[in-house]
């Protein structure tokens, strides 16, 4: 009888091993590039190709004025106009290179203060709901006082970043420290990491996803900021950048024009976050075992 009993107990642990040893195995292998086109490329150009047919059915069908919804061929033909005078990628540049620029400075920032509202209480009792009244603030309504404080030209653009962007990476790497749970920083200090070695080896990698998602929304932010900037204080002396390309559109009643500015601005913005947030984002999530490596 016992040696039945045994044998059963035996037979159950090795099934759980089993089961362990199945769910710690994870499968490994290189998606191929077809795969990779029909599942993450193919969806969003339908989706634009459906965008761009119900626009051209419209003006088409006259459901539309064309002085109201342009035909494509007319942005079409802005673009290549751009293209042929060697216009088209001094534009993009001019506010992508602003663009993160001022991220990069914002970033620089907004770390080390969300860090600082984190972890000091009286800090965050202080400035914890600056950052929230900062961050609701709409961007628009810091470029008056740039401009009147620096005048027109980078600096003012900056500012305008900073003040729509620091406030974002803050907030989000604050929502992160607080979701760390407890148990991590005790095991951390009993292990030595306290001070800056405790935030760079245990606070900074347990908060990493909510400040991953403060960083996304601080890039927006700051290229929001940016576009509003430019649209508003628009001067020879800045160069032509997207915003500005946007408003003299609407300035020389360009509808053409002030579409195509407006599918480059979303072209750049779709860009960077597929380019740089999105696979920090799969690094992330598949380093924490949330995502399959497939």
């Amino acid at each position: 009888m016992a040696s039945t009993e045994t044998k059963a107990n035996t037979d159950d642990l090795a099934g759980l091993e089993a089961g362990l040893d199945a769910l710690d195995a994870v499968e490994v292998r290189r998606t191929p590039v077809g795969e990779v086109l029909l599942k993450k490329v193919l969806p969003p150009v339908l989706a634009v190709a459906l965008v761009l047919a119900v626009w051209q059915i419209l003006v088409t069908a006259g459901v539309t004025e064309e002085s109201k919804l342009p035909p494509l061929s007319a942005v079409w033909d802005s673009l290549a106009d751009m293209w042929l005078k060697g216009t088209l990628f001094d534009v993009i540049w001019t506010s992508v290179s602003r663009g993160l620029l001022g991220f990069l400075l914002a970033l620089a920032i907004g770390t080390p203060l969300g860090l600082l509202v984190a972890r000091v209480k009286a800090v965050r009792a202080a400035l914890g709901p600056i950052l929230s009244g900062l961050q609701s603030l709409p961007s628009v309504a810091w470029v008056p006082p740039a401009v009147l404080w620096f005048g027109l030209n980078d600096a003012m653009m900056f500012t305008v970043i900073l003040l729509g962007a620091v406030p974002s990476i803050a907030n989000g790497l604050v929502s992160g420290v607080d979701q760390v749970p407890p148990l991590f920083l005790r095991a951390g200090r009993t292990l030595g990491a306290t001070g800056f070695k405790g935030v760079r080896h245990v606070v900074m990698p347990a908060a990493l996803p909510g400040y991953l998602a403060g960083l996304k929304q601080g890039w927006a932010f700051s290229w929001r900021s940016l576009m509003a900037a430019e649209i508003i204080a628009s001067s020879p002396d800045l160069g032509l950048g997207l915003g500005q390309l946007l408003e003299n559109g609407r300035n020389n009643i360009d509808l053409p024009g002030v579409f195509l500015a407006i599918i480059l601005i979303l072209v750049v913005g779709i860009a960077i976050d597929l380019l740089v947030f999105s696979p920090v984002e799969r690094w992330v999530l598949r380093s924490r075992g949330l995502l399959s490596r497939s």
